[in-house]
């Protein structure tokens, strides 16, 4: 195995914003579409649309989830900013709450001082554990208020199905990708995680390039969109 260092913020330039930002006003730009879209469950883009979406919305945690390493850009005030607002648009989630969960994942990974590990193994209980850690009554209240606020202006079966059930979707490949597969059975490898095959395509479809965990554990300093050099680099 090759050795490798992390890539700071600093060396990133203003990349780390660009990639942010871009992906911030992606699922913004597409979600304001989508919810003035007229809405035919016989075209076959409105599914295509409802996994776009998720895929965007999973690229706002993944963007929160590097600024909590500080990759996204050099200045911390910038970083942890764009870091909560990527956080606040996934269905409110608080920045500042995920922030030390995860870095206790890191530090305690597949431990029971892992708040992302469930020892069962099992999908659903695991799933389930899962997002009790990660949703509150808080998020859930906030969400019905901006639901109820927005369906005076908006079809509410426009706001169901590509503000919600992408969100939900996307839990489920964070967790399965992110979570599930790289941390379930035994490890032995000091970061006890496994990583897919690789396959870049894949990788970046399946959840920007963390299947690649093993690499994320080991490189943690090195943001999602240069993850596959990791990977290069490992082989």
């Amino acid at each position: 195995m090759a050795n490798h260092t992390s890539i700071s913020s600093d060396s990133l330039g203003s990349k780390g914003i660009i990639v942010a930002v871009t992906i911030i006003i992606s699922w913004a730009t597409l979600l304001v579409f989508l919810l003035n879209w007229e809405l035919s469950w016989d075209n076959p883009l409105v599914y295509v649309a409802i996994l776009l979406q998720m895929h965007l919305y999973t690229g706002l945690f993944i963007t929160a989830h590097d600024a909590m390493h500080g990759v996204v850009a050099a200045n911390k005030k910038v970083n942890h900013t764009l870091g909560w607002i990527s956080a606040i648009l996934f269905s409110y989630n608080f920045y500042w709450k995920l922030f030390p969960k995860h870095h206790e994942h890191h530090r305690y990974v597949a431990t029971d001082k892992d708040p992302d590990y469930h020892p069962s193994g099992n999908f659903f209980i695991w799933y389930l554990s899962f997002i009790r850690q990660y949703v509150n009554i808080w998020q859930i209240l906030l969400m019905a208020i901006t639901f109820n606020i927005l369906k005076l202006f908006l079809p509410t079966e426009n706001l169901i199905i590509f503000w919600m059930v992408p969100a939900v979707l996307s839990t489920l490949q964070l967790f399965y990708f992110g979570t599930y597969l790289p941390h379930r059975g035994e490890s032995d490898n000091k970061h006890h995680s496994h990583s897919q095959d690789k396959n870049h395509l894949w990788a970046f479809i399946s959840c920007y390039f963390f299947g690649y965990h093993f690499e994320h554990h080991d490189s943690p300093g090195t943001p999602w969109w240069r993850l596959w050099k990791v990977k290069e680099n490992n082989h």
